[in-house]
């Protein structure tokens, strides 16, 4: 399942976009923890902007690697399947509406959680709540 596939554009934006998100949230807790345990202070924001870059990474990863195959897979029913190529066809067709049925679940849910946080705004950073579960889309 692991073929080689092109990096196309978007999928180098996506590994820069998490990339940043990794960098700045690993400076971020790192910079708490010397200013709390070196010098008894810390920054507010950080925990919160970590959480924010997290959910943020989580949710782009999981879409640049379900085209590149890179998932988790049961491989079990691929090698039982793997003589009979008609089983095999609707098995992956079911796959595939059942992933498109699981994505369709998540954009209602994290589009009704945008809705609810459109009125209500982060404590430390001020940021529309909202916005955290928007890359679901």
């Amino acid at each position: 399942m692991n073929q080689e596939v092109p990096i196309g554009r978007l999928q180098r934006l996506t590994h820069a976009v998490m990339a940043g998100c990794l960098g700045v949230m690993a400076v971020a807790v790192f910079i708490n923890v010397v200013l709390r345990y070196g010098f008894g202070s810390g920054v507010a924001a950080s925990e919160e902007l970590s959480r924010l870059l997290f959910v943020w990474m989580v949710f782009i990863g999981a879409t640049a690697a379900y085209p590149a195959g890179e998932h988790m897979a049961f491989t079990s029913l691929v090698g039982a399947l793997r003589g009979q190529p008609l089983a095999m066809a609707l098995a992956t067709a079911v796959i595939r509406l059942l992933v498109v049925l699981g994505c369709g679940l998540i954009a209602w849910g994290a589009w009704q959680q945008v809705v609810v946080g459109l009125d209500s705004h982060s404590v430390v950073l001020g940021y529309p709540t909202a916005l955290l579960p928007l890359p679901a889309f």
